[in-house]
């Protein structure tokens, strides 16, 4: 048995595939690809696979990882050949490898947004003032008994570094938010609370995942 991981990139309309479904996704692609999985034991035995970070719905990536154990002795490349043959257009396997970090050394994540407004250089100031300011209240969903609640939320502190420009037609935030098991900030949240914040219309946006780090800002592997 090979106890592998699958890095893989997830754009384009793809993006709006949920977490769910991209389990359901790739396990049809395992079967398509004849690829024998290990399965779990016990009273519901179900192939093995574990997503290192769960991506937000509309959020694409370039670095989701899944990793999962294979009863044959089948080469790397082969497996990611036959997976990138298998799998739905806009989800493609861009390495395979053996020796890999365990996902709670997963401490930060790097997105890159892009928007676009009627008015860029007005929207790139509010935005600006809004990331540079001591507090930025963002509205989470909960729960007051049976009643749903918003409850407001200081977001500041899971920001970690940032920067805001224009190239070309768009707005890009360039964002480095906390990403680990005990800390993390959901990237259309953030999104969310900015375009809240600065009360404009938007044209056209994207949120991309371009890097998981450690907390010794080494790339996740």
């Amino acid at each position: 048995m090979q106890e592998i991981r699958l890095r893989f990139s997830k754009t384009d309309q793809a993006k709006y595939i949920s977490h769910l479904d991209i389990n359901r996704a790739f396990s049809r692609a395992f079967a398509r690809a004849k690829i024998n999985l290990w399965f779990t034991e016990g009273f519901n035995p179900h192939p093995y696979m574990s997503f290192s970070l769960p991506l937000s719905l509309g959020v694409e990536s370039l670095c989701e990882n899944v990793d999962i154990r294979i009863v044959d002795d089948m080469p790397l490349e082969e497996v990611k050949s036959r997976m990138n043959d298998a799998l739905p257009v806009g989800i493609r396997i861009v390495d395979v490898y053996t020796d890999f970090m365990d996902s709670h050394d997963i401490m930060y994540s790097d997105y890159v947004y892009k928007f676009e407004f009627k008015d860029n250089n007005t929207a790139l100031e509010k935005i600006k003032a809004i990331l540079d300011s001591d507090e930025i209240l963002a509205q989470k969903k909960g729960k007051k008994g049976k009643r749903r609640i918003l409850k407001e939320t200081n977001i500041k502190e899971f920001i970690i570094d940032y920067n805001v420009l224009i190239r070309g037609d768009d707005v890009i935030l360039n964002t480095r938010l906390l990403a680990g098991p005990d800390k993390n900030l959901n990237p259309s949240l953030l999104f969310d609370t900015i375009i809240r914040l600065i009360d404009m219309d938007f044209e056209w946006k994207s949120i991309s995942r371009i890097r998981l780090l450690t907390k010794d800002l080494k790339e996740y592997k």
